[in-house]
């Protein structure tokens, strides 16, 4: 059963884990597509908006006679940047077409080629994007602006691009089957259409491809962190599984000896109706003795049951059941009391050191539990002839109980689990005055209700002391 909520625990993380990384990395790369789609927009806008300006700068020095020079049919000689797209008559590229191959930019004001500028703290940065700039004449016809190119397009490319804008509307879009990014807007008069090839924006494959190997690695990483932690986590899960069955097979131990003796006891009553109640008194009083023991075991755990419940509540912001002004001296005397006889007749001396008026707020019944536990175990387990002292003082503000016992000390391997539910020692050193692992654990528990604890020590020379602090008024 543990192993198989160890592998369900590593596969719930590593499944978690997985679908936030994939998310996490899908939206980083969702983003970078979009900023460079916004990038390729941003420098087919900006193309056009060079052109624009320079359009409108020839045309303000035509107005003023400074305009270009006319041809010999009385208009002007074709700009520059259109020249600059179509070859010379001996084949020879013109200067433009060389500078464009090239991927320079054109300066508008020499008409001298030159590369884009990069660099510089005043420049804001960015991708230099290589951009193909075209104007479109009223019947569809497009020619090329050099002067503003970056980039070139096939013509049968550039044959299909135009016939599927033909009657598109103005803004930025693309060209899957081209793969092209386009801009078609009008400006100064011209419409305009400008390229930039789809993969400008396809950054983000290479991006994918190293957060998924990022992804594999940290994968890779998490698991082998799950498995540790995973028996980390559930080593009090291990521990209680272990404790719980222990206790199955010491309760079931516990309680199918009284009910064999009480089926055993019932039986020869039975056998004998006859008889009257008085000649079959031992088997009477065996199965009461037996069935009180039975019930002592279902008083525990009901004890802690109602304990657990308590804190719980507690926690979830209810309130603690009332607590009243307790003589902690009294109840401890009145304890000490009730176990004279038992020492008595093992043979054990009990001496009691009992500092008087220490009170304090608590439940007087699960006080009275908590010392009588501790005195009847250092009975229980003392050696023939030995002692058991009980002492209460005052320490600060807090009241310190020790009862402590001679004897055979417990083991170091036992001695962190005595106050663990459903743990016993080994039998071999109680010499089988073990109880069902409970009255320890309900101990502690009402130590710890009342705000203070529970230890212990135990040593050869020393014996076993254990000793209860709890905080006073």
């Amino acid at each position: 059963m543990l192993k198989k909520l160890r592998i369900k625990f590593i596969a719930l993380n590593m499944a978690t884990v997985a679908v936030v990384l994939t998310v996490v990395f899908a939206a980083i790369c969702v983003v970078n597509h979009r900023q460079s789609v916004a990038t390729v927009d941003g420098a087919l806008n900006q193309a056009i908006a060079q052109a624009s300006e320079h359009q409108s700068r020839q045309m303000g020095k035509g107005a003023f006679g400074e305009g270009q020079p006319e041809s010999d049919n009385g208009q002007a000689a074709p700009d520059d940047g259109e020249a600059g797209d179509s070859q010379a008559s001996d084949g020879r590229k013109s200067p433009a077409q060389a500078a464009e191959q090239a991927g320079a930019v054109v300066d508008a004001s020499s008409g001298v080629a030159a590369p884009p500028t990069i660099g510089g703290r005043e420049r804001s940065g960015g991708q230099v994007i290589p951009v193909a700039l075209f104007s479109v004449s009223a019947d569809g016809a497009m020619t090329a602006l050099g002067r503003y190119n970056t980039a070139s397009i096939s013509q049968d490319v550039l044959e299909q691009a135009g016939e599927q804008l033909a009657g598109a509307d103005e803004g930025f879009g693309s060209l899957s089957d081209l793969g092209l990014f386009y801009v078609k807007r009008q400006a100064g008069g011209v419409m305009y259409l400008a390229f930039a090839d789809m993969g400008s924006a396809s950054g983000w494959r290479a991006l994918a491809a190293t957060l998924a190997v990022v992804e594999v690695g940290t994968l890779a990483v998490f698991f082998v962190i799950s498995l540790f932690f995973s028996r980390w986590a559930l080593r009090p899960v291990a521990r209680a599984w272990t404790q719980q069955r222990r206790f199955v097979a010491d309760a079931s131990h516990d309680l199918k000896t009284p009910l064999t003796v009480i089926l055993a006891n019932t039986s020869i009553a039975l056998e004998h109706p006859e008889r009257s109640v008085a000649s079959q008194s031992q088997w009477l009083e065996s199965t009461q003795h037996e069935a009180e023991a039975m019930q002592g075991l279902v008083g525990d755990l009901l004890t802690l049951a109602k304990m657990d419940e308590e804190e719980a509540a507690a926690q979830s912001g209810a309130a603690r059941p009332a607590l009243e002004e307790v003589d902690l001296s009294d109840v401890i005397e009145g304890e000490v009391l009730q176990f004279e006889s038992v020492a008595f007749e093992r043979g054990v001396r009990l001496e009691s050191q009992v500092e008087p008026g220490i009170e304090l707020r608590g439940n007087e019944q699960r006080l009275r539990r908590l010392a009588g536990t501790l005195i009847d175990n250092a009975c229980k387990y003392v050696d023939d002839g030995g002692a058991v002292d009980v002492a209460l003082s005052r320490s600060g503000k807090q009241a310190r109980l020790a009862v402590r016992n001679t004897g055979a000390p417990i083991s170091p391997e036992d001695l962190p689990h005595v106050f663990d539910r459903f743990y016993r020692a080994d039998k071999a050193r109680t010499g089988g005055a073990g109880g069902h692992g409970l009255g320890l654990a309900i101990a502690r528990a009402i130590a710890e209700e009342h705000g203070g604890n529970l230890s212990v020590a135990s040593t050869q020379a020393e014996g076993t002391v254990f000793t209860a602090t709890l905080p006073l008024k």
